[in-house]
C-alpha cells in the first residue's frame, strides 16, 4: 500500500459531530472508535464515548482523521493548519456552501487573479478550509 500523509484533526469533545458533518458534506465511509472501544483509561473527562480515532474515506479519495484530545494533551484551537479542497469539479461549490453553514466565510468563493475560483472559510467546528476550483483551459 505504501505510505500516506493524511490530516488528523484534534477536537475538544466534538470530534464525532464534526466527522459526521464532514461525511454529510463530502460523502464516504466513516469509522469511529471511542476510548471505550479501545479500552483506554484516558478518555477526555472520563467519557468513554469520546473519539479516540476516526477516519473518513470519501468517494473522491480524500481521507480525513480526527480525535478528541485527552487532558494530558494541550489543546488549542487555531489557524495554523487548513484543509485544502482542490480540483476542477464544480461540485466543490456545493461543498464550500455546506461547509460554511454555521461558520464564517473568510474569502468568498469567486474568481481570483490566477484564474481559478477560490475561497476560504472557518467551519462551525473552528476548522479552516480552502477551496480552489481550477478553471479548464480552452
Amino acid at each position: 500500500m505504501g505510505s500516506q500523509l493524511n490530516p488528523c484533526l484534534a477536537f475538544a469533545g466534538n470530534a464525532r459531530q464534526a466527522m459526521e458533518f464532514y461525511r454529510e458534506v463530502l460523502g464516504g465511509e466513516l469509522d469511529l472508535g471511542t476510548y471505550g472501544d479501545f479500552g483506554s483509561p484516558e478518555a477526555p473527562g472520563g467519557d468513554a464515548d469520546q473519539i479516540m480515532h476516526s477516519v473518513l474515506r470519501t468517494p473522491d479519495g480524500y481521507t480525513v482523521m480526527a480525535w478528541d484530545v485527552p487532558e494530558r494533551v494541550s489543546f488549542q484551537s487555531g489557524n495554523n493548519v487548513a484543509l485544502f479542497l482542490g480540483g476542477d469539479d464544480g461540485k466543490l461549490r456545493g461543498c464550500f456552501e455546506k461547509l460554511s453553514a454555521g461558520g464564517t466565510v473568510t474569502l468568498p468563493l469567486e474568481k481570483q487573479s490566477w484564474g481559478d475560483e477560490a475561497g476560504s472559510l472557518v467551519d462551525k467546528f473552528g476548522i479552516t478550509w480552502m477551496v480552489d476550483i481550477a478553471q479548464r483551459q480552452s
